[in-house]
């Protein structure tokens, strides 16, 4: 039987896949208040030609005009990868209750992997749960450079 986690990463992987199928990393971000999904995200940063379209920038964003504030104190954020600081920053600052992660980014990972933000005495302290679904976040990722790669040595052969 599938937890309520594994539920809500499941439709953050459904917004990955929506990014991986526009060019974009496949990272998806889904904000759920009491029980309900009240805002989703997916990377853009090619789309948008912006550094800061993260899936979590854009979930926090839309979280924020639909709740109508900047605070999300009764809110959960689920993204299939590990978020960097950019984004655990705006975690933290929105003030969010927990961050669920997928697969870890070792390059980047600011919850766990290369640094943990939430272990500094900042503003806002939040629970961190990583690893959840990480094969099924891992992949995504992981074949999306892969299929990248393939491209690249098709094009440098011809």
């Amino acid at each position: 039987m599938m937890t309520e986690d594994e539920k809500y990463m499941k439709k953050a992987i459904r917004k990955a896949k929506e990014a991986a199928a526009l060019g974009e990393v496949p990272v998806g971000c889904v904000i759920v208040r009491e029980g309900k999904v009240i805002a989703t995200g997916r990377n853009m940063r090619e789309t948008k030609r912006s550094a800061l379209a993260h899936a979590e920038i854009m979930a926090i964003r839309s979280a924020c005009r639909k709740t109508g504030a900047w605070r999300l104190c009764d809110c959960d954020i689920y993204v299939t990868l590990e978020p960097c600081p950019m984004c655990a920053g705006a975690i933290i600052n929105a003030r969010a209750r927990r961050v669920i992660w997928g697969a870890p980014d070792k390059k980047a990972g600011a919850f766990g992997s290369v640094a943990d933000m939430s272990v500094f005495d900042l503003n806002h302290s939040i629970e961190i749960n990583g690893g959840v679904l990480e094969e099924e976040c891992a992949s995504l990722v992981s074949e999306f450079f892969r299929a990248l790669r393939e491209e690249k040595k098709k094009i440098t052969a011809e």
